[in-house]
């Protein structure tokens, strides 16, 4: 028997988490460094997955979802500047007061200053 993937346990156990506390719908724009969480979050029976392809469209569409049911939905996207797309929907959900709760990747320490696409130092 091998061991699960720590990334992927981490994950199971953060999304479950995320469940108890109420989050019902989450949005995801795709990329490989979020995959565990993609993964978790599709596995979950308690969570409604909405994926969509483009961060900006993600964000929107969280930050309509979250005021139409006047609850939380997380967003969830890659590394680099996938997060930035996210900024003018976090901006309006800011200012309106919706609660959007963001979860971004990140590369691992020994990839970052590495001058690799889709990275911001």
């Amino acid at each position: 028997m091998t061991a699960p993937n720590r990334s992927t346990l981490w994950a199971e156990i953060f999304v479950d988490e995320l469940a108890r506390a109420g989050l019902r719908h989450v949005c995801i724009a795709p990329g490989s460094r979020s995959t565990p969480l993609t993964i978790a979050f599709f596995q979950h029976a308690d969570i409604s997955v909405h994926s969509l392809l483009d961060e900006r469209g993600a964000g929107f569409f969280a930050l309509g979802m979250a005021l139409a049911g006047r609850q939380p939905v997380a967003v969830v996207c890659t590394s680099g500047t996938a997060a930035s797309n996210l900024h003018p929907a976090i901006t309006e959900a800011y200012y309106a007061q919706i609660p959007l709760l963001i979860l971004t990747t990140d590369r691992p320490h020994e990839l970052r200053h590495s001058g690799s696409n889709q990275t911001i130092d």
